[in-house]
């Protein structure tokens, strides 16, 4: 019997690995390498060789579940859909639409993404939507588009990076979180380039970096302004460039040179001799490029320190010119499109504003709505959770896990438990989905037709390799059984093509524009770059996106000009100021947190794979051997971390590759060694970001290990 290979896209991070998948002769399918693929090269990482163990019936959801009684109980489609949607209708009619709650996620294909929007504004008229990529990259997004006019996570391909002279990169620890990209700085330095890590930790990436910098969490806005001073003082500035392509250049070096290099090297604990090595280094070459990641975004001040990284590299005149630039690593399988086709609470799809009346015009004519019904602005992604169970009453949430994955975690499940309706729809019956009234089951990656849109703007065909098993249905039919029942009978198609054929039209002419790429080009090609124009065919004057020949995409932006109205990027002039909590007496140290290579995100579903569970079992706690000499801790003990929201219990790790005055959790597990009951939702003022990666806690030893718990040698980064 002849088997047929499916080329695909991992189901993971946005790195979007192509693989393969083949059915089994015995049932089943594996995941097989595919070669073709530019980013990956065919390499996958153990979370992406494993990814079709969760499409296994054994793990996930089968059938809707209701609440009887206290319990979640099976039921059918048709009661499941009816519960919902008489609910929701009773709570609008009661309380108004912004009562009503969406939540989405940065795992959605664009098809969902931009249906999940539509319907909340369409459907339920509420304003209130948002999605867990708020706490992905929104301060990076925020950051570029005030600084360039336009956010796209990489603004060039990542086979560019190995060609430059050398990367700064800051708070990513790429070589567990996205491991088939380490190849590309892998290459870099074998091509005579430099790599420079920015992290308090010393991870597997930043061993692999020829000059480390460790600087106190929080304090990564005054490590780029010390930088800059630097360059400055230095005489290293790019003066044409500047003078050529930048606007506000005055203030930003007047409010850089206020961080002389010794002041910063008392707020970061980086040497001097570090920083000028590094603005050195970052200097010489012709090229050179900045990449954050969440460690300088996840902060009440992200936007600003991000900023800060973009005035540095435009000081240096690297954005918009070959092998150069200012980019972010985006970390969910669709962070990127998932934030461009309107469930974010301050966009349409396009990447439009929700305040825009053009912007408002355009994508309700597509619609068939009047501009006027749709809603304006919502809350953001916290402050939607933290409104529940008073402003908000009900709440339809899709491939989201806030119980894990959000800051001040339990009080979010306690916002949660407080609604009058939860309805969620999953592939497996996640820490979230247990406190709803209506679970429904749906299908995922390799059983449904999508497209995706990788951390450098590509937009590329996750194609259906299977069917789902039976009682299960897509999120595109969720939504249009839902429509359907409240009223809007049209609009809603649960064919993902069709859908995007009308995201298409919505996207013409925006930020994102999509209108030049089709199912039929994707499955020829290995992604598009948007955006992507539709352009008018030989003599033709207008332009549909049906009569267009191809656009050929745009992989790398700003070479000519940037998108903003006079086509030069702006500076922006930028302070250090103190995180929202620093220690004190009662908490003395800094908790930052991250991943480890065989978890992701919430560990909805890695956790329910038995290689990745035996590669990373549970949570722990990194201690530096001074400070656990201090406490009395041993490797293995049990310890507490309590911060001012709570406290989390795990084993102590003993590990040089931390600075002594902070402490490290990775955020994948529920219950007790929930990373997040301790983090601080302080929010940046103009991304709406919490302060995920640094608070103040103190550490309490709960009593020695089991001698078989001890754990003996260094601990893996993360």
């Amino acid at each position: 019997m002849e088997t047929t290979s499916t080329p695909t896209h991992c189901p993971y991070c946005a790195l979007q690995c192509g693989m393969n998948i083949t059915p089994l002769p015995q049932g089943g399918v594996e995941v097989t390498e595919r070669p073709d693929f530019p980013v990956n090269r065919g390499a996958l990482c153990g979370k992406g060789r494993t990814a079709a163990e969760v499409l296994s019936p054994g793990v996930r959801l089968t059938a809707p579940l209701v609440r009887e009684g206290g319990r979640l109980v099976e039921t059918g489609w048709g009661r499941a859909l009816d519960r919902i949607a008489e609910r929701l209708g009773a709570t609008r009619e009661r309380y108004g639409p912004d009562a009503l709650g969406v939540f989405g996620g940065g795992g959605l294909t664009n098809e969902k993404a931009y249906a999940l929007g539509k319907f909340a504004r369409v459907v339920l008229g509420t304003s209130q939507i948002d999605y867990n990529g708020r706490f992905c990259m929104s301060s990076a997004a925020a950051a570029g588009t005030r600084a360039f006019g336009l956010d796209r996570g990489l603004p060039f391909p990542l086979a560019d990076i190995p060609r430059t002279g050398c990367v700064i990169l800051v708070g990513s620890n790429l070589a567990e979180t996205m491991p088939p990209s380490l190849r590309f700085f892998t290459e870099l330095r074998e091509n005579g380039g430099t790599l420079i890590v920015v992290d308090p930790r010393r991870t597997r990436t930043a061993e692999q970096a020829d000059l480390h910098l460790a600087p106190r969490p929080g304090t990564d806005l005054a490590l780029a302004l010390g930088l800059l001073h630097l360059v400055v003082a230095e005489g290293r500035t790019d003066e044409e460039y500047v003078r050529e392509r930048t606007t506000g250049w005055e203030e930003a070096r007047a409010a850089a040179m206020a961080h002389w290099p010794e002041y910063v090297e008392r707020i970061t604990g980086v040497p001097v001799p570090l920083l000028r090595e590094a603005v050195r280094l970052f200097c010489e070459p012709e090229a050179a490029m900045v990449l954050t990641a969440r460690g300088p975004e996840q902060q009440s001040k992200g936007t600003d320190t991000v900023s800060a990284w973009i005035n540095l590299c435009l000081a240096t005149g690297r954005p918009g010119r070959p092998l150069s630039g200012y980019g972010c690593l985006t970390g969910q399988g669709n962070g990127q499109g998932g934030r461009e086709h309107g469930q974010k609470a301050d966009q349409l799809p396009g990447y439009r504003r929700l305040d825009d009346p053009r912007a408002r015009r355009h994508v309700a004519g597509v619609w068939g709505v009047d501009p006027d019904s749709l809603p304006g602005p919502g809350r953001s992604a916290y402050e939607l959770l933290d409104a529940l169970g008073s402003d908000v009453r009900a709440l339809l949430l899709m491939g989201s896990n806030p119980v894990v994955s959000a800051p001040r975690a339990a009080h979010v499940e306690e916002r949660l438990r407080s609604l009058d309706f939860l309805a969620v729809a999953d592939v497996v019956l996640s820490e979230t989905a247990e406190l709803a009234d209506v679970v429904l089951p749906v299908s995922q990656w390799a059983e449904e037709t999508g497209t995706t849109t990788s951390l450098e703007g590509r937009v590329l065909l996750r194609r259906r390799a299977v069917a789902p098993p039976p009682g299960v249905r897509s999120d595109l039919d969720v939504l249009h059984g839902l429509a359907g029942r409240l009223g809007v009978e049209k609009g809603f198609p649960a064919d993902p093509e069709e859908v995007f054929e009308e995201l298409r039209r919505a996207t013409a002419g925006g930020p994102a524009d999509y209108s030049g790429i089709t199912y039929r080009r994707l499955a020829e090609e290995n992604g598009v770059f948007w955006p992507c124009p539709e352009e008018p065919a030989a003599g033709e004057s207008g332009s549909t996106p049906a009569a267009g020949r191809a656009h050929p995409g745009t992989p790398r932006l700003f070479l000519d000009r940037f998108a903003t109205p006079d086509g030069r990027a702006r500076f922006v002039p930028v302070a250090h100021r103190a995180a929202a909590e620093e220690p004190d007496d009662e908490y003395p140290l800094l908790l930052t947190t991250g991943r480890v290579v065989a978890q992701y995100q919430s560990g909805a579903q890695t956790r329910r794979v038995a290689e990745l569970n035996a590669a990373a079992p549970g949570p722990f706690v990194e201690l530096h051997p001074r400070l656990a000499a201090r406490l009395g801790a041993a490797d293995g003990d049990p310890v507490a971390v309590v911060s001012r929201r709570g406290r989390a219990v795990a084993p102590a790790r003993i590990t040089g590759a931390i600075r002594p005055d902070t402490v490290f959790m990775p955020f994948h597990w529920p219950g007790e060694g929930r990373a997040n009951t301790l983090t601080n939702p302080a929010l940046d003022p103009t991304s709406r970001m919490p302060e995920f990666k640094t608070c103040a806690v103190r550490v309490e030893v709960l009593g020695p290990a089991r001698p078989s718990a001890r754990r003996t040698g260094r601990a893996g980064g993360a």
